[in-house]
């Protein structure tokens, strides 16, 4: 190759568009002749410095640049420009990117073509249809969809900022105000979901997108499931399905009968989240944390955070109910809980970060008495998909047990003892 012979990642750089030949000739001006006669054992460094110099003139993003280093040529899907990677979710990978013809800028969710299964591809079109029944602002909007060869695909709105577990990772644990401002209107869309008979089944932080004024939407319905008669043609049907840390014990229980209290128990764990930084029951298995959210009660969220009200965490509490029964009923129920603790100026994020969870300790001030809280509990056995068995141990009825059973040997043993010593005295 001689120095004037293109590297390969000039040559994916002009294949894929992404760079024109003069901006190529540009970045490579700027680095000096030392980047254009680079001895070829140190081509892949030198790749890299042109990437990045790229990168430094706005021609490319960081994501484009790795995928051109990486040999990646193809950056288009059907009628959509894709632009950068927005993360994981549940179902496949989601990127940004730009309609070839309107120039809206969309989301793109990716069935990966080597998760590509039957079962896998029927459960994306569930979703598909899921969204296209659903118009409600705060729920994502579903756009388009399609397929291109084996990869399948579905177009979402674009909804600037991060997602909720992002935020709090980033400004630690938020004030009451803005938890409850968020997790309001997420609230919002689950009541009209419910009404459309639509049960979600993975409400968490990840699934909370959070634009920078605040406005909350909720998305991936990847794992939503109907409330009538259709659940039983779900292939997911009497699975548990959905994020450990924010199942409800009922749907843990009884997986076969969703209802909109699955829903409404993991926004309170979304919501406790928020406020502490923390999931309710962090560490351990998969298994610990089912057991756990059936039979434990979560740290008091006080002790994390000190700024929340006695009645904010009564609200709390009864949105992570174990019983349904005692759980908030329905998410209007929820909007009108929390509205009380919602201030005029909360729909905007602060723009000076909140302190990071690390440091809130140092100086917070001393947390307040443990005062048990009205968290409930359920003593009703659990039966399990997925392998898990959920096994209540209660070591608070052997105390009980053990006084029914010596009681009655205590008393007759005193009686024979006392008839013994009378007859010996007298």
């Amino acid at each position: 190759m001689t120095p004037t012979d293109p590297t390969q990642f000039e040559q994916c750089a002009l294949a894929s568009g992404l760079a024109s030949a003069s901006q190529l000739a540009e970045a490579r001006h700027s680095l000096g002749r030392a980047a254009q006669n680079a001895d070829p054992s140190t081509s892949a460094p030198g790749e890299r410095r042109l990437a990045e110099r790229l990168i430094e003139m706005g021609v490319l993003n960081p994501w484009q640049a790795q995928q051109l280093l990486d040999g990646r040529t193809k950056f288009s899907l059907g009628p959509y420009d894709i632009i950068d990677s927005i993360g994981q979710g549940g179902m496949g990978q989601i990127f940004k990117a730009r309609h070839q013809d309107s120039g809206q800028v969309v989301a793109v969710k990716v069935l990966p073509r080597e998760k590509s299964t039957p079962q896998a591809v029927a459960n994306f079109q569930r979703e598909i249809r899921a969204l296209a029944s659903l118009h409600h602002i705060r729920l994502v909007r579903a756009l388009d969809a399609g397929s291109e060869g084996n990869v399948h695909y579905l177009v979402t709105e674009y909804i600037p900022g991060m997602d909720l577990r992002k935020l709090v990772r980033q400004r630690g644990p938020l004030g009451m105000s803005l938890a409850a401002a968020i997790v309001r209107q997420v609230a919002e869309g689950l009541e009209y979901a419910h009404h459309k008979g639509i049960v979600h089944r993975d409400v968490k932080p990840g699934n909370v997108l959070v634009t920078p004024h605040g406005q909350a939407k909720l998305s991936d319905l990847g794992l939503a499931s109907p409330l009538d008669c259709a659940a039983e043609s779900d292939p997911r049907y009497g699975k548990i399905v959905g994020t450990a840390d924010y199942l409800s014990p009922d749907q843990i229980r009884d997986p076969w009968h969703p209802t909109p209290a699955w829903d409404i128990y993991s926004l309170g764990c979304t919501l406790y989240y928020a406020v502490t930084g923390r999931v309710p029951f962090p560490g351990g298995t998969t298994r610990e944390k089912v057991r756990a959210h059936c039979e434990q009660r979560p740290v008091d969220p006080r002790r994390i955070n000190p700024q929340l009200s006695a009645p904010f965490v009564e609200t709390l509490a009864a949105l992570m109910a174990k019983e349904p029964t005692r759980r908030i009923a329905t998410a209007h129920e929820v909007q009108d809980r929390l509205n009380p603790f919602i201030l005029p100026d909360a729909g905007r994020l602060p723009a000076v970060p909140l302190p990071p969870l690390e440091g809130a300790a140092a100086t917070a001030p001393a947390p307040p008495p443990v005062v048990r809280l009205p968290w409930t509990e359920d003593d009703q056995s659990s039966s399990l998909e997925m392998q898990i068995a959920v096994r209540k141990d209660r070591p608070g009825l052997l105390v009980p047990l053990l006084v029914f059973i010596l009681t009655p040997v205590v008393i007759v043993g005193g009686a024979l003892l006392l008839r013994w010593l009378a007859r010996t005295v007298f």
